[in-house]
């Protein structure tokens, strides 16, 4: 649903800097991989070269941190991206089912990429 901009996601700070440079995003622009403490953020970056528009979810599980909460965390941050293709897309009232489908879309890329994630030993959570 979000065909005009582009999403990653990263675990750690080290694949953060990589995709970065991949994207050939100055890591002074970008800002740094989690802010504040949290424990996921999103980072958006307008008129982006290669890719127009684009967002770099980061998320960092704790070795307590379970498949719930990483998945709770994911789709907090989903919700962020929604909220900035609606600003963009200047829809003010998005009929409720629309609104829905497009955050459910969101965090399933995002639950996917998690996955996929997991499955290469990139990230562990706890059971």
């Amino acid at each position: 649903m979000l065909e005009s901009q582009y999403v990653g996601l990263c675990v750690t700070e080290k694949q953060y800097l990589a995709e970065l440079r991949r994207l050939k995003i100055e890591s002074d622009e970008a800002g740094p991989f989690l802010v504040n403490g949290y424990g996921a953020c999103c980072h958006f970056f307008e008129n982006h070269d290669t890719l127009g528009r684009a967002c770099i979810v980061c998320i960092q599980p704790t070795k307590t941190s379970t498949l719930e909460q990483c998945y709770a965390l994911l789709l907090h941050e989903a919700v962020h991206i929604w909220q900035d293709e609606r600003k963009k897309m200047n829809e003010r009232d998005p009929s409720p089912e629309f609104e829905a489908y497009c955050i459910q879309s969101i965090a399933q890329g995002l639950f996917v990429g998690f996955r996929q994630l997991m499955r290469a030993g990139l990230v562990k959570v706890s059971q």
